[in-house]
């Protein structure tokens, strides 16, 4: 939640009274026309008891000062949901953009909601939010009509005015109309939503809302909430994933001034008022633990991958593939490798946890407010209806604080031990020891050309990644998919920018590339001739365009690389440059031009922000990104190994968006990063003749390739 963006509501006085039913809330709130579009559910709180409607909730406020409030359990990361959500709604409700104030992923005042995660919070949440805010226009029409004595067909609602067509004169403000009122509805069909000939917002560019906040150091993160008396947390921590604490000494750090040592279990911590005298305080801590089992490394993993994934489980098939190898001339095999990725996000997981009696407030940079609620529930034994998690704006994810909330849990038994608030916000060091990595993963392919040079059949395996992006959309006659997901990690995973498809593209497009090469064709030229998905073909035919991409059979020497992928949705092409020193293996990317057909893009500007962000993120995974680790150590604990691409490194970006405004609108968060390893190993592939096929594509490995075809 945001307070500076919602400044007519005094936040203190719901800090501790959580039980809100919607009379109360509604009594709170003040006066205001309130739309309630909710799955069958009749207040939030039991929205939030029965679980996951069936569709998003929302709520809508038209307060009496004129100004309107969306209440959404989504958070805001960094991807525009303050922006475009805005949009969305003042389009659909006939009020200027900066009349609307957002209010995330509140668990005591928003629906509940799954997370913000998969690009659904506009494809997921918008289709409800802008119906919820039709709705609340047909209300104000009805009170205009009954205001005016005007016939509600003769009303246009414009500006937050709602005027006579015929005697403009005759107008009433949603101010007047609100004004002292305190009207419940509850949408009962689905209402009369815009075309997008009457967009006067939503497909236009506009500003982030937040830009000002966040570059005068104004915005308010987890980190940057200060209660009284609050202490801050070190806790003790494993040398390695696996290891077990034998002993533990904690006298030392009891003996400094101000310090809390607080011995729970399995959690051993100290507390102060400062933090750099808790840092002090944990290294006085004198432990002992038992060695990590595991006999993992980041050399030996992609054989554990397969040797233990178990029965696999068929993503897609079709045709027959001994037929299918029957017809190829030639067979092309390839075994594609890919280490785990830290999220590597620039806030680290935080919390500041108040617990008064038997009520807990939990202020939380996370992902999933509300899924980190139930395991608060669960940690600390309290009723649901005593427990909020408040999120402010939160400093990345990626997926990363989606599925890890430890750091929650943490502060909370804390609190409730010592009766203090307390904030635990763990170092860039912990960051990579408990981050849930994208996990690494093994792809085999085997594929097979005709004597014409068309493709035969298609048998693909991956291990790991899981199945998003696997499947392959190819006019490939006999094929079959198949996931294997059986193999232990040696430490925690769990989604990554895009789950998988990164991994699943990396392989699908490099081997793409090689039948190409193979039939002796352009790599555009073929994707073209092979493609069967319009949607598809045309944002690879925008890229080429934009790209002015002239054909030539690979390798050509030029150090140019296409690919094409799909996701949420999205499809997404992109053309790439590089230059390659043969003597250092160093790759410099120097242009890539990428094109996206997300459907309607509610904010241009906000989609082109996303797309050259997944594309400067992606040359991290693709070029240096790199977790080592041995039997259950991390290796990498901060920058100075672990290198995310720097200034130096980020090539010039071109995006195109294909301009749907009649279609669908699909997910923008992810699809431009997932073809980023395969367009940049096509385009070193194109200047050397060397096929990479380990990410990252480190120096050293581009040396060995270009040593091996020299």
């Amino acid at each position: 939640m945001n307070r500076n963006e919602y400044p007519q509501i005094d936040f203190t006085d719901f800090q501790l009274d959580l039980d809100l039913s919607r009379r109360d809330l509604l009594k709170a709130l003040g006066g205001g026309i309130f739309v309630f579009f909710c799955a069958g559910h009749s207040s939030v709180l039991e929205a939030q008891r029965r679980g996951p409607p069936s569709d998003f909730n929302a709520f809508l406020r038209i307060g009496a000062d004129g100004r309107v409030t969306c209440f959404t359990g989504k958070i805001e990361h960094g991807q525009g949901n303050t922006t475009a959500l805005a949009q969305m709604l003042a389009d659909e409700v006939d009020v200027p953009l900066e009349s609307v104030d957002m209010v995330m992923g509140d668990t005591s005042l928003c629906p509940w909601d799954g997370g913000t995660w998969g690009s659904t919070s506009i494809r997921g949440f918008g289709p409800p939010l802008r119906a919820a805010a039709a709705e609340a226009r047909r209300v104000l029409l009805e009170l205009a009509a009954e205001q005016l004595q005007v016939p509600q067909e003769r009303l246009v609602a414009e500006n937050a005015v709602i005027y006579d067509n015929q005697q403009k004169d005759t107008r009433v403000t949603y101010v007047a109309l609100a004004q002292g009122k305190t009207i419940a509805r509850r949408a009962k069909d689905k209402p009369a939503l815009k075309s997008p000939s009457e967009f006067k917002l939503i497909g236009k560019p506009f500003p982030r809302r937040d830009s000002v906040e966040k570059a005068t150091s104004k915005a308010q993160y987890a980190g940057d909430i200060r209660l009284p008396g609050m202490l801050y947390a070190q806790i003790l921590r494993p040398p390695a994933h696996g290891a077990k604490l034998k002993s533990v000494d904690t006298s030392a750090a009891a003996k400094l001034e101000g310090v809390t040592v607080v011995h729970e279990g399995d959690l051993v911590a100290v507390l102060h008022k400062n933090p750099d005298q808790a840092a002090e305080a944990v290294s006085k801590i004198q432990a002992e633990f038992e060695p990590s089992p595991s006999q993992l490394d980041d050399q030996n993993i992609f054989d554990h991958l397969v040797k233990n994934a178990g029965k696999g489980r068929t993503a897609a098939q079709g045709g027959n593939l001994e037929e299918g190898r029957k017809m190829a001339a030639t067979v092309i095999e390839q075994t594609y490798l890919d280490g785990y990725k830290a999220h590597a996000a620039m806030e680290t997981h935080t919390a500041l946890a108040q617990i008064e009696g038997n009520k807990a407030t939990v202020w939380l940079a996370t992902q999933t407010p509300f899924l980190a609620k139930d395991d608060l529930v669960k940690a600390l034994g309290f009723d649901a209806d005593n427990v909020r998690v408040i999120t402010p704006f939160v400093g990345g994810g990626f997926g990363g604080k989606g599925s890890v909330n430890t750091q929650a849990i943490e502060a909370a038994r804390l609190s409730k031990a010592t009766g203090k608030p307390v904030q635990v916000c763990w170092s860039r060091e912990e960051e990579f020891f408990f981050d849930a990595f994208r996990p690494a993963a093994v792809v085999t392919i085997k594929s097979g050309l005709t004597k014409e040079g068309k493709p035969a059949f298609w048998d693909y395996s991956v291990y790991a990644a899981g199945e998003r992006g696997a499947p392959h959309f190819y006019d490939i006659p006999h094929h079959r998919t198949t996931s294997f997901d059986g193999a232990p990690h040696p430490f925690a995973t769990g989604p990554w920018r895009a789950p998988g498809n990164n991994t699943n593209c990396f392989a699908r497009e490099s081997q793409i590339n090689l039948m190409a090469a193979k039939a002796k064709m352009d790599p555009v030229e073929f994707r073209l001739k092979n493609l069967k998905d319009k949607r598809a073909i045309r944002v690879l035919e925008a890229a080429a365009e934009k790209f002015g991409y002239k054909p030539a059979p690979t390798p050509s020497g030029r150090g140019l690389g296409v690919a094409v992928g799909t996701d949420v949705g999205t499809w997404v092409a992109e053309i790439a440059e590089v230059q390659v020193d043969k003597r250092t293996g160093r790759v410099q990317v120097k242009r890539v031009v990428c094109a996206q057909d997300m459907g309607l893009a509610v904010n241009p500007q906000g989609a082109i922000l996303q797309m050259e962000g997944c594309l400067t993120m992606g040359l991290g995974y693709t070029l240096t990104e790199d977790v080592h680790f041995k039997n259950g150590m991390i290796l990498d604990r901060n920058f100075d190994t672990y290198e995310l691409p720097r200034f130096a490194a980020v090539p010039k970006i071109e995006t195109v968006v294909l301009d749907l405004k009649d279609q669908p609108t699909h997910g923008g968060g992810e699809p431009a990063i997932i073809i980023v390893g395969a367009v940049v190993a096509n385009a070193i592939h194109d200047a050397t003749g060397a096929r990479l096929l380990q990410l990252p594509m480190t120096p050293e490995r581009v040396r060995k390739a270009i040593a091996a075809v020299a």
